[in-house]
């Protein structure tokens, strides 16, 4: 299992890039600032970094230097500046590749698992045991809440017998939302674990829950199935 270390001063934007990482399978450290990055790579085995250029206590570049000065841990430079110029310096001074923000889960996965494949921590794409077969997964299994069903395996959901129409975006949101029942959610959460996008704005959802709101026959002041919780999230319960 490669291991991770995420340095981003964002509490929001670290937890949800945490939770898009051990999602799929990478142990995770992370750091809000430059020397807490600093102590991170001295003292833990890490197989990569990916390093915010925003930090509180120091610039990125200094701490992208100060990384290369004590290790070769392969860096993933997280920028929202995108002047060529400045990304041809990072890349210069030691950073193994850049993602410039906005940028979805899908995005950094890939690039992530390419730095490590091309630095030799991780094994090439469809490498392993020889001949080795993946285990089947266990197919998804429909939840039932009220008169709400909603089977992922044939991606489609049910009200009180009848089939709800909903676009593919809204029927991932109920899905995922099925599947953590009496659970609060938050939009970061769902931006990360359904967008795959932890920086989009949280807008999105909000969008998406009012159409499915509306599908399911109810109002955010009178809700049945989809309860906001204030300052939180929202969870999927069973209507009273």
């Amino acid at each position: 299992m490669p291991s991770v270390l995420v340095v981003e001063d964002d509490p929001s934007i670290r937890q949800s890039l945490i939770e898009v990482l051990t999602e799929h399978g990478y142990a995770v450290r992370s750091a809000g600032d430059g020397f807490g990055a600093l102590r991170e790579v001295t003292q833990s085995s890490v197989d990569a970094v990916i390093l915010d250029l925003g930090l509180p206590d120091l610039d990125g570049g200094d701490a992208l230097r100060m990384i290369r000065g004590i290790s070769s841990v392969p860096v993933l430079v997280a920028t929202a500046r995108d002047d060529e110029a400045e990304i041809i310096a990072l890349l210069n001074a030691g950073a193994d590749d850049y993602l410039v923000k906005p940028f979805s889960g899908g995005q950094l996965l890939a690039r992530l698992s390419a730095v490590l494949r091309r630095t030799g921590r991780l094994p090439p794409a469809g490498g392993g045991a020889a001949g080795a077969a993946a285990p089947a997964a266990e197919p998804p299994r429909a939840t039932t809440v009220g008169d709400l069903s909603v089977d992922p395996g044939a991606r489609t959901a049910h009200l009180a017998g009848q089939e709800l129409r909903l676009t593919r975006r809204e029927f991932d949101l109920l899905a995922f939302l099925a599947r953590h029942t009496g659970q609060v959610v938050s939009k970061r959460r769902l931006l990360t674990e359904v967008w795959r996008e932890p920086y989009v704005d949280d807008q999105t959802v909000d969008v998406h829950l009012s159409s499915l709101r509306r599908k399911l026959g109810e109002r955010a002041a009178a809700p049945r199935y989809l309860l906001t919780v204030r300052g939180v999230g929202i969870k999927l319960v069973a209507p009273r």
